[in-house]
């Protein structure tokens, strides 16, 4: 394991996140450079910067910082995200994670940010 962790960068994120669920996605700021929206049955969620976050929220959770797989991971890749957050929870850190087409975002609350990362880096991760 040590070894393929050796080959993936955790690029930080430099800003504030909040978790929300809103009415309708019409306050969403989608010329931004970061956001993500989720719709089910139930629920219409947005993942956005925390100064960012729309009028129309009906819940929220604000004090979320976050980092992202570098690069593009390929679909026959197994158990990235899965070691990730077991090195997390072995260390009592709770996640959020946010899957793109191309990788796997993670967030943690602010204020176990340094650690998570400190904590990976000790098992051979880069961070950027």
């Amino acid at each position: 394991m040590r070894e393929e962790a050796n080959n993936l960068e955790l690029k930080r994120l430099d800003y504030q996140l909040t978790v929300c669920k809103v009415a309708d996605f019409s306050d969403i700021r989608t010329e931004s450079d970061f956001y993500f929206i989720g719709r089910t049955e139930e629920e219409l969620s947005l993942v956005c910067k925390t100064e960012e976050t729309p009028s129309n929220t009906i819940e929220r959770d604000d004090g979320w910082r976050g980092f992202r797989i570098q690069g593009v991971l390929d679909f026959s890749l197994i158990g990235i995200l899965s070691r990730l957050s077991g090195i997390l929870a072995e260390h009592k850190i709770g996640i959020f994670a946010v899957s793109t087409f191309n990788t796997d975002y993670i967030l943690v609350k602010e204020e176990n940010f340094e650690r998570a990362l400190s904590v990976l880096e000790s098992e051979g991760y880069t961070v950027v």
